[in-house]
Order: structure tokens, then sequence, then C-alpha cells
């Protein structure tokens, strides 16, 4: 042990590597506190040599480790057993370059989603993806999870915006997959590193894609009496041949949860659901679009229909949907945020069910979600203090992603399998579909040292080694 953490600190310098208990609680677990087991050390490189470096030492030592951006994830994806080491890529925020003439930019994987957005806006660019976290979250984390947020009906998850990946493999070695410029022959090795939560690579850069900032937006939010008349008008907005780029919904809960905290917005309190639509383009399409919507919209009964018809109404509309998750936290001390996905035209049958268990659990589940692509967020709040409640909240978790596998959907959208979905991947695909991801993954980590026991079913044995994490009530 002291001999890999000397070499180490070689490296990074001694007050890059933490071992003290107080700085590794920080990183027990991410945002699914279900899961937490503490790392023996965890260290903050400076650059993609030190990366490099670091990775060749624990390859050598034969050391677990894991990538980490802001810890935001919701799956238990950056987590290492027992021993492990987990990479902090915090200290890896820099914007190496911006080429606003091609379109794209060359970032390291601790920038924050949205102050990349800040950064290109003054030259009338911007990156696309926005997850809910993004005023948090990293792109290198975006990346390992194929995030998604309100834009992706639209614009697509992140997949569609990664150009290029340079990474480092399980052994040390620097490779670049991808190209910002060119078509290439080659494997599609960045496509298979996105979304691989960590399991394949470490992302020491990437290249993104920017695309023009929209001449003229426009948002409406209409609310209606029910989370289910909500979803239909949303069927009925894509069946009717329109592309907004966005469409979320908030039942009343969520609302309620937003206007008592410091992300109110103004939304109405005695809706049952508001639906958020978002239109953009050139000015006298938005219009003509976002006009269509209104008139679809009232085909549905709705109680009232707003445009955030100024760029700080706007704004506070997005606060109360971004800054949901946070409000949220009012509930209880613990929260579940779930990720299933069903076809749009299951939306309602899926909520049906979702609110069925919540009556027959007498849990206290609150929902937000993408309903432009069917990704469903129940909010479970609960108190991990109570190990029964744990257990009915794991289990009602799994009874609505097997409902989203029965009505043709799939266990994750956008958050990942991690540690959470292993037991379900059985569900969703043949044993065959799960040798052949295992075969390829171990092509690129033979040894299992990179993010071991991620995104695919573990052996028990290996399973237990992220324990569940059930507080005293001292």
């Amino acid at each position: 042990m002291n001999d890999f953490l000397a070499q180490l600190r070689a490296v990074v310098g001694a007050r890059f590597v933490l071992t003290d208990p107080a700085s590794l609680l920080a990183y027990e677990s991410d945002a699914l506190t279900l899961f937490r087991c503490q790392p023996a050390a965890v260290v903050l490189p400076e650059n993609k040599l030190q990366v490099a470096a670091c990775v060749k030492i624990l390859h050598q030592a034969q050391i677990p480790f894991a990538a980490r951006g802001a810890g935001t994830g919701l799956s238990g994806g950056a987590l290492v057993p027992a021993g492990g080491v987990i990479l902090a890529m915090a200290r890896m925020r820099r914007i190496l370059e911006i080429n606003a003439d091609g379109g794209w930019a060359v970032v390291e994987p601790g920038v924050v989603n949205a102050e990349l957005g800040r950064q290109v806006a003054p030259l009338g660019l911007r990156y696309a993806p926005d997850p809910a976290s993004q005023t948090v979250s990293t792109l290198g984390g975006n990346a390992a999870e194929n995030s998604g947020g309100p834009q992706c009906f639209l614009h697509g998850t992140t997949s569609q915006h990664i150009l290029a990946a340079e990474v480092v493999l399980a052994d040390g070695r620097l490779q670049t997959w991808g190209t910002p410029t060119t078509f290439s022959d080659a494997l599609d090795l960045r496509g298979f590193l996105l979304g691989s939560e960590g399991t394949v690579g470490v992302i020491v850069a990437l290249t993104v894609r920017l695309i023009p900032s929209p001449p003229s937006i426009v948002t409406l939010m209409a609310a209606f009496d029910s989370v289910a008349t909500a979803c239909a008008s949303v069927s009925s907005i894509v069946s009717a041949g329109q592309q907004p780029v966005a469409l979320e919904v908030m039942d009343q809960k969520t609302i309620h949860a937003v206007e008592a905290s410091v992300y109110r917005a103004g939304l109405p309190k005695d809706a049952g659901a508001i639906l958020i639509v978002e239109v953009e383009g050139v000015a006298e399409r938005t219009h003509k679009d976002a006009a269509a919507i209104e008139e679809i919209l009232r085909q549905h009964n709705p109680m009232r229909i707003e445009k955030a018809d100024t760029p700080a109404k706007r704004i506070a509309v997005w606060k109360g949907r971004k800054g949901a998750g946070g409000a949220l936290g009012q509930l209880g001390p613990d929260s579940f945020v779930m990720d299933g996905v069903v076809p749009r035209s299951k939306l309602v049958e899926i909520m049906d069910f979702v609110y069925e268990i919540e009556q027959s659990t007498q849990l206290n589940i609150a929902n937000l979600f993408h309903a432009g692509d069917g990704n469903i967020h129940p909010h479970i709040s609960y108190d991990a203090r109570n190990a029964e409640q744990v257990e009915v909240v794991e289990d009602a978790g799994t009874r609505i992603l097997r409902k989203c596998l029965e009505l043709g959907g799939s266990i994750t959208g956008e958050h990942g399998v991690g540690l959470e979905k292993q037991h379900l991947m059985a569900e969703q695909f043949s044993a065959d579909e799960i040798q052949i991801m295992a075969a390829l993954r171990e092509v690129l980590n033979p040894q299992n040292l990179l993010n071991p026991g991620k995104g695919l079913p573990m052996k028990r044995g290996c399973a237990e080694a992220f324990h569940r994490h059930h507080r005293s009530a001292t």
C-alpha cells in the first residue's frame, strides 16, 4: 500500500493524494447513496500525462481504480471496491481550444457543462446537451453516462455531440479515438466509449460539437389537471409532426417543492402537472410552430397556457425545472432518483403504474421527466436509517423498471446501469448479448481493474464489495 501511494505522490504531489478519513468520506458514494464503499485513496491529477502515469502505477500494482467527475451520477457508477483508488478529475478543468469556424472545442474532462456554454455563448455558439445537473456535472461524466437532458428530444444525447476523445487505457497507454474534422474508416471506438460508464478508458480530453445559438426561442408552459393529460398532449404534439427542442413534465408534488425553494419560478401550484414546451430556430418559424403547438395543447383542455415572452421569464421557468431535483431534497433525508424509458405512447400507462406503486407502498414519490423521449425520473424520498423502508424503496424501483421493460422500454435512459440496475440486465438482454458486451469490454480492460463491476452483471462475491448503506439513527 505505502509503495504505490508513494509512487502516486511522486507523480501528482503529496497534497493531491488524499488518504485521510474525512476526505475519503466525500468519495464513498455518488448521488445514489444506496451504495457506499470508501476508497483507499483519492488522486487528483492535473493533466493527461499525470493520469497516464498514475494508471501505469495502479496497473502494475494491480489496484482497481475508477475516474470520477463531480459525483452527480445516480447509478453508483463512481465507486471502487475496498482498497481501490479514485482518480478525481476536478483539477482537469481547462477549455483547451475553441474552433468557432469548425464548430468544435477541446476540453478536459473536469470542465463543467454549463461553463462551456458560458464560454462559447459570446461567439454565438452553444453545447446542446443540458442535463439538469449541468451547473455542476462535468463533461467527462456526461460522456461516461451518455447524459441527455431536456434538449435531447431535438438535439440528441451526449453521444451525438462528442467528435473525439483522448483516453488513457487500463494499462496507461494514451490513445485518441475519433476526429473533429474528417471521417474515418476505423472502428468507432469513440462510440464504444460513450456510455461505457468508465469501464474501457479514462477520458482525459474531449472534442465536442458546438452548434449555433438559435436566433429565436419560444417557451410555453401549459398547466393541466393531471399528469396523464400532460402526457397525452405530448403524444399529440409529436404525432402532429412538431419538433420542439424540449417537452418536460413536472407533477404537482414537484411543483410545490420548487415553489417552496430558492428555485421558485411562479409555477401554478393548483395544477396537477405542467408541461414545458420550447421551440427554437428562425423567428418566423418558431412563432408559427409555437402557435400550432398551442392549438394542440388547447385540445386537451389545459387549465391555462403561459408564454415566457421575455428572457427573464424563460430563465425563471428553466430555473424551476432544473432546480427541481434539489428542491425535492426537502421531502426526505435521502432520495432515490430513477431513470427508466418507455415509448412516448406508453407514458400515461407507466405514470399510472408509478402512482399505483406510491399508493401501495406509501412512499413519497415526485415526478419530473423528459416526456419528449419517454425518459421518466421518479424521485423517491425516504430515510436510509429505516432499513425496512430502504428495502421497500429498492423493490419499488425494480417493479417500476420491470414495468418499463414490459411496455417495450429500457431500464436506463441517461443515468447508466452502474450498480443500481445490474440485476435487471438479464431481463432486457439475452445471455448471448451480455456475453458479447463483456467480451468487448475485456479487450480494453482485460484484468478488470478499470471501474470493476459496473454496467454488467457481477458475480455475487463482487457485488458484495459495494455494500448497501443504512445509517445509524444516532
